[in-house]
């Protein structure tokens, strides 16, 4: 047993020296449906370093959902193991797990989950009230959170009385508040239009020259192209794995 917990410590340390803030071995999803079982996942092997930005594509039913759950540590696998920020959550329990979400993964949903009575302010102190983060502490970082997302003149305003561009904003800078290790998108212009889409992408694309790893999942291409990485996900596998062309280098 000693060994065996001097390997794993050994392989999380070379996670970390190596800049893998994920990793995913041989990840396996299957639900019971009834008498029937589905092969939500079929044995994904994915690593994303610190930095990347990276697009998770796939059609309806692929298992692309499915892994996001995984590696934003909402649901747990049938096997294989998955490592975040050198951590083996595969292997935590609930509270443990919770604790991960909260301090690791940024969330940014398609819509928005905003609280329709709060300010953008309190909105983005959520996620530090949750982990019992001070009160001043609490507000001075949900200030410089807004301010990344230059959405300081509107920090009193609530829900309402904010575009969608604005809102999409707050919650951008709540998954930001923690400084966590990856950003996790979902469809995050899904219930925008186009030029405020476009807007919120290029916040994106800001945050991640800022040092931040964006995993972003979408279904259209268009969206997936800002990322530099592609994934595409098909009948629970990795159908390819790919950079985005025009931010490959001359190597």
């Amino acid at each position: 047993m000693p060994s065996e917990i001097a390997a794993s410590e050994s392989y999380r340390q070379d996670l970390v020296d190596t800049g893998v803030v994920i990793r995913t071995e041989a990840l396996i999803k299957t639900y019971e449906m009834g008498a029937e079982q589905v092969h939500a996942l079929q044995g994904v092997d994915v690593e994303i370093r610190k930095g990347e930005y990276v697009a998770i594509m796939g059609p309806s039913g692929s298992g692309k959902s499915t892994l996001m759950n995984l590696i934003g540590c909402l649901d747990s696998p049938t096997s294989g193991r998955y490592w975040l920020a050198g951590r083996l959550v595969s292997e935590l329990d609930d509270d443990e797990l919770a604790y991960i979400r909260n301090k690791e993964i940024g969330f940014v949903f398609q819509t928005f989950n905003l609280l329709p009575r709060a300010t953008a302010l309190h909105n983005v102190e959520l996620p530090l009230i949750y982990n019992g983060t001070p009160a001043e502490e609490r507000v001075e970082k949900a200030k410089l959170a807004l301010q990344r997302v230059d959405l300081t003149s509107r920090m009193t305003h609530k829900p309402n009385e904010l575009s969608g561009g604005q809102r999409q904003r707050v919650a951008i800078a709540r998954a930001l508040v923690n400084d966590p290790s990856i950003v996790l998108a979902d469809e995050p212009t899904g219930n925008l239009d186009s030029k405020t889409g476009e807007e919120i992408m290029n916040l994106f694309e800001h945050l991640h020259t800022q040092g931040n790893t964006i995993i972003l999942v979408t279904h259209e291409m268009d969206i997936a192209q800002h990322a530099h990485r592609v994934i595409f996900i098909r009948d629970g596998k990795i159908a390819s794995d790919e950079k985005v062309k025009k931010h490959q280098t001359g190597d």
